[in-house]
């Protein structure tokens, strides 16, 4: 058994889907029963490559991450055995394993994660950091200078397990997917005035509306704090965490208005308004299951 092979076993055995890499820090090639045919289908009748898992009748590690896999009757299969003898290195899918990798490629990307991002366990890579979270959320390259999101529909590369406890993914981290530009602050919305949130609109919460104003009021104070950077990624978690506390009410709740108020703050400190609207409706819509 190649040491690669016992390594994505050792993997496989502790739930973490694995697959081999070749040289580049590649993932196998699609054999030719699996590559598009001149119609765009593949011919296994499978998943296309790097979009989305399924079903595929080919027995090989073909459609890169998606070929992944815990079971270790697959990894130690025949079919498998000549990728093993050539990989030169082992990768594994993190969001099959409940994880988010941020990949931290260069000194100034690990530095910022240091202080911004909080502690979790971190394994040492060949120009960076690794920093592994627990939870799942949509993948992302250069998500800023340096900084890659692995989790959903991507795969990483196994070093080794790491150091320092694992935390729970935080929202500052979902965060990083909402695009941000460094334009002056606006004088106020494109569109008209936010309307204000009140009973009339919000007929079935179970909240006071001085609870419903009390959150909201903090989420727009930390908003407005950002004058100089991440203040879309903190309307994507004021908006998330007020959308997490109406998860019981009968509704309507109107968290719509409310999100409009977190949206006029984000643009009074310079985040333009598409991208601040695209923020909130983002944390508005965040499944609650991931909003602990």
């Amino acid at each position: 058994m190649s040491r690669h092979l016992a390594v994505a076993i050792r993997l496989g055995m502790a739930g973490v889907p694995a697959l081999p890499l070749r040289a580049g820090k590649l993932p196998v090639g699609n054999c030719p029963q699996c590559a598009n045919s001149p119609q765009g289908r593949p011919a296994c009748g499978g998943r296309p490559n790097m979009k989305v898992s399924g079903p595929c009748t080919c027995p090989r590690p073909c459609h890169g991450w998606a070929a992944a896999t815990a079971d270790p009757t697959v990894l130690a299969s025949a079919a498998w055995a000549s990728e093993w003898r050539s990989a030169a290195g082992v990768a594994y899918h993190p969001g099959g394993a409940n994880l988010t990798v941020v990949d931290l490629d260069t000194a100034a990307a690990v530095a910022w994660a240091r202080t911004t991002l909080p502690p979790t366990r971190t394994v040492t890579t060949t120009r960076g950091e690794h920093w592994l979270y627990r939870g799942t959320m949509r993948s992302a390259n250069a998500v800023r200078p340096g900084v890659d999101v692995k989790s959903a529909m991507q795969y990483a590369r196994w070093l080794d397990h790491g150091t320092g406890p694992m935390v729970t993914l935080p929202d500052v981290v979902r965060g990083l997917l909402v695009k941000e530009d460094t334009t002056p602050a606006r004088a106020g919305l494109v569109s008209s005035s936010p309307a204000r949130w009140d009973r009339r609109v919000a007929a079935g919460c179970r909240h006071t509306e001085r609870f419903v104003r009390t959150g909201l009021d903090r989420g727009v104070t930390l908003v407005r704090a950002r004058t100089t950077s991440g203040a879309g990624s903190q309307a994507f978690g004021a908006a998330r965490f007020l959308a997490a506390q109406h998860s019981a009410c009968p509704g309507p709740c109107a968290l719509e208005a409310l999100g409009e108020e977190i949206v006029a703050a984000a643009v009074s400190v310079g985040v333009p308004e598409d991208y601040a609207r695209r923020a909130v409706t983002n944390g508005l819509h965040t499944p609650l299951e991931r909003a602990s």
